[in-house]
This record gives structure tokens, sequence and C-alpha cells, in this order.
């Protein structure tokens, strides 16, 4: 009986996320599709084939890429968003999506330089893995310890958020991993190795027949 709980659970574990990938990307699928063809109707009528709503709604997105690239296009968007920089909550929200956005565009990656590295504190041999996302201090309000320091952002496991944190550059060291992979590993807490499957110890005395012992705490 114990053998075929391990069996089911080892199944339930490979498929949960095939099937929550594919369910989720259906759900995505059909809600772009659906707001897709409810902006064309009007044009169409009651013509339509599986998928087109899903292509008009990938060419409107290519469309607005390619007007956003035209410099007056960009300075009407500005004008546009001035509601939303403006009133206090709303701004706090739009100005932080809008970064995180910004940081993950392509344009940016070419002119920010993202960088993986891992954060290590002399003479501390812990790691922290984090992603560079400012060099320097400039522009930003006084205060800050003079020298070369780094924005280093700290993604938390598990949920969206994070700390930033402003280290002297010689703290950080440059790891070969894309920004992708490091955001994706941090989510499930590094429970996985580059290829996406589950790593379990390396050390003999953390397997799962050697539990970890509890530390002594003197004669009784």
């Amino acid at each position: 009986m114990k053998r075929l709980y391990i069996y089911f659970f080892r199944g339930l574990i490979t498929i949960l996320p095939v099937a929550l990938t594919v369910y989720l990307l259906a759900i995505f699928l059909m809600w772009t599709e659906s707001i897709a063809i409810a902006m064309v109707r009007p044009f169409i009528g009651d013509f339509y084939v599986p998928g087109m709503g899903l292509a008009l709604g990938i060419l409107g997105i290519v469309g607005i890429g390619y007007l956003v690239s035209k410099r007056r296009v960009r300075q009407a968007l500005s004008i546009a968003e001035r509601p939303f920089t403006s009133i206090p909550v709303i701004k706090s929200v739009y100005s932080s999506l809008k970064s995180f956005a910004d940081y993950f565009s392509p344009g940016a990656k070419q002119g920010q330089g993202q960088q993986v590295v891992i954060l290590r504190k002399p003479g501390d041999e812990m790691e922290i893995v984090g992603l560079i996302t400012r060099h320097g201090t400039e522009g930003l309000p006084p205060g800050f310890l003079p020298g070369g320091r780094v924005a280093v952002y700290l993604p938390m496991g598990y949920m969206i958020g994070g700390y930033t944190v402003f280290v002297p550059t010689e703290w950080v060291h440059p790891i070969d991993m894309s920004v992708e992979e490091a955001m994706r590993s941090s989510l499930i807490a590094w429970m996985a190795n580059r290829n996406g499957v589950a790593s379990a110890s390396t050390n003999p005395d953390l397997t799962p027949e050697s539990p970890i012992s509890e530390p002594e705490t003197g004669p009784r």
C-alpha cells in the first residue's frame, strides 16, 4: 500500500506541472480569442474561423509595438499616461509596473546590461543570487555611501516580491545564467537544476534515511 501511495504522488507530481501549464495556456488563449473577436466583430460580422481572433490579437500587439516605436506616438502616449502618474495611489502602482516591464523589455537589456550575480559579503560564506538593476547612485537622493556601488534585486521564492540592496561592486560575482532562468529558479526556491529536474542533496549526511539531528544541548 505504501508503494502505491509513493507511485501515485510521483505520477501526480510528474503530470501536475504539464496539466497546469496546458490549462493556464488554454485559458489565456480563450481569453485573447474572445477579446479579439469582440473587437473585430463589428467589421467582420458573423464570419469566424477558429483561431482567427488570436491571430488578429497577435497582429494587433505587433502593430502597437510598431506604433510605439515612433517618436510622435511615444509623445502622445506620455501625455495620455499623465493621469496614471499624477494620482497618488495609482501613480505608485502604475510606476512600479511600468518600471518592472521596462526592465525586462528587449531595449532595456541592451542599455542596462542585466546580469545575474551572486552576492557574497567578504568574510561571510553565505551566497545570495540576485539581479543587478542599477550601476552607481547617480540621480538618486543624497545619503548613499560613496564609492562604486550597484543595486541588486533579490527575488523571493514562492511569491512576487523581493528586496533591493545597494552594495559595493566587489561584493557581486557574475554567474552564467539568464535573467529568466534566475527568476524561475527563485520562484521555486531553487529546488530544480538548470534542466528543470528536482535536484537531490549531494551531502550524504542529508539524505531521507539520515535526517538532520538535533543539536546537543548539554548534559541533562
